[in-house]
């Protein structure tokens, strides 16, 4: 695909893919790496109180996420939050990508920058389990959205 037939939104979710390879090519070691996901994590912005509730709070993940979309002008806007450090910067990767998009934008983005990173490779089983669900609850309510409006 060239420049002139992807969308000025879909070179945008692409630029914050290659930004984030290019953040974690950076580091020489896993260990900088991780440290690196839980410094992003710590920058989450401060999620509502109001959606801390059961409703909101991801199955299939070890530690505690909660995780709520709203649409906003056409767009996704996702706030999430865990209550452990590696998956709070899991977090703040995937909201760089996927938070402030078209629904149909999110559908067809693939994260393909997650084995780019490296980080499937490095996580543990539960962590990628939780991986899968965070990306599972985002473009499903993607697609909800979609389904919503057809």
């Amino acid at each position: 695909m060239n420049a002139g037939t992807m969308t000025a939104a879909a070179s945008s979710i692409a630029q914050e893919q290659d930004d984030l390879i290019g953040e974690f090519g950076f580091f020489d070691d896993w260990m900088e790496r991780y440290q690196y996901l839980i410094d992003l994590g710590r920058k989450l912005p401060e999620f509502p109180e109001e959606y801390r509730r059961d409703e909101f709070k991801l199955k299939g993940c070890q530690s505690q996420v909660w995780l709520v979309g709203e649409k906003r002008d056409g767009r996704l806007v996702f706030h999430a939050i865990s209550d452990a450090a590696i998956v709070s910067g899991i977090i703040a990767v995937l909201l760089r990508v996927y938070s402030n998009r078209t629904p149909a934008e999110i559908v067809a983005t693939e994260p393909s920058f997650i084995a780019e990173i490296g980080l499937d490779a490095h996580l543990s089983p539960t962590r990628k389990n939780g991986l899968g669900a965070m990306l599972t609850a985002i473009k499903g309510r993607a697609q909800a959205e979609l389904d919503a409006a057809a």
